[in-house]
């Protein structure tokens, strides 16, 4: 089915003084879905949508609801779902869900890797090898060694985690593991690093994804937020390549509507609309993640 055609209107007004590119959406490729809302069974001390036990800020999304968003999505072009939260094995439906969207699509499903259950990865098991599309699982770590993945997830999380890994590929699943990449790490050395962990740990093959650090949500509160001179303001167009960034092809669905992004779902200005027809228009990167995506080149995907 082709895609209508998409508007270009700007969503938001550039601050007085100040001029912010305008990101066009080119195509709308990926849907990312908040479906755990910001519930998760830990309380991660850098978390960048400040999820965790009985925070509702974004609340669990029904399985209708997630079908109308997957229907939606697949009349405009959607071509694969990712589904986030929080942490999604706290929604009681969450296999249910992802029963229904794999025949639509290729699924990842980002997850904190504490919660598996011999039911659920069998479950898992069962979903990947009979789906027509791909069933991807991304596991979070924070730290190549318990001392720094449990420095912000708590005791006992980093061995938790390593045990959900292994048990994924027992199970026939591949996980990708994802890494957050600070400031100062050398982006070969710290993959090395991690990959090296692993194998020790008795992954036979190891998946990894680095990721930029983001100063959102409670990283902002921990170390600090985008400084003033963190901003793409007054950067000349021409030197922005319109499908550089991830906003060019993707949008975020939760509870509260639907967001440019699954960074900015807590940014008033980032929620494009109610439904995904009312969010096809350009964004302006005006927010100092906005930054961060351009000069990192990151996507959220799994590419």
């Amino acid at each position: 089915m082709s895609s209508p055609a998409l508007s270009i209107l700007p969503r938001q007004p550039a601050p007085r003084g100040e001029s912010f590119p305008l990101q066009p959406l080119l195509h709308l490729d990926s849907l990312w879905i908040q479906v755990a809302g910001t519930s998760c069974n830990l309380r991660c001390t850098h978390c960048f949508v400040s999820a965790g036990p009985g925070e509702d800020r974004h609340a669990l999304m029904a399985r209708a609801e997630v079908q109308r968003h997957v229907a939606q999505g697949l009349a405009l072009g959607v071509k694969e779902f990712y589904f986030t939260g929080g942490e999604p094995f706290v929604h009681p439906e969450m296999l249910d869900i992802l029963a229904d969207t794999l025949p639509h699509g290729p699924c990842t499903l980002l997850t904190n890797g504490t919660l598996f259950t011999e039911r659920r990865l069998e479950e898992l098991r069962r979903l990947g090898g009979g789906a027509r599309f791909s069933l991807e699982i991304r596991v979070s770590l924070d730290g190549p060694g318990p001392e720094e993945h449990d420095t912000f997830r708590g005791r006992g999380a980093f061995a938790r985690t390593l045990e959900g890994l292994l048990a994924l590929e027992h199970h026939g699943l591949l996980p990708i593991v994802t890494a957050t990449q600070g400031p100062g790490d050398d982006a070969l050395e710290l993959r090395e690093r991690y990959v090296r962990m692993l194998r020790e740990a008795g992954l036979r093959r190891p998946r990894l994804k680095l990721l930029p650090l983001f100063r959102l949500g409670r990283e902002a509160a921990r170390t600090r937020g985008y400084q003033a001179v963190e901003t793409l303001a007054d950067l000349p167009p021409e030197s922005i390549d319109p499908a550089r960034l991830q906003c060019s092809s993707c949008r975020a669905v939760t509870s509260r509507g639907v967001f440019v992004c699954p960074l900015l779902v807590d940014e008033p200005a980032a929620r494009m609309g109610r439904t995904l027809g009312e969010s096809l228009g350009a964004f302006r990167l005006a927010h100092g993640a906005c930054f961060t995506c351009y000069v990192t080149g990151m996507t959220c995907g799994n590419a």
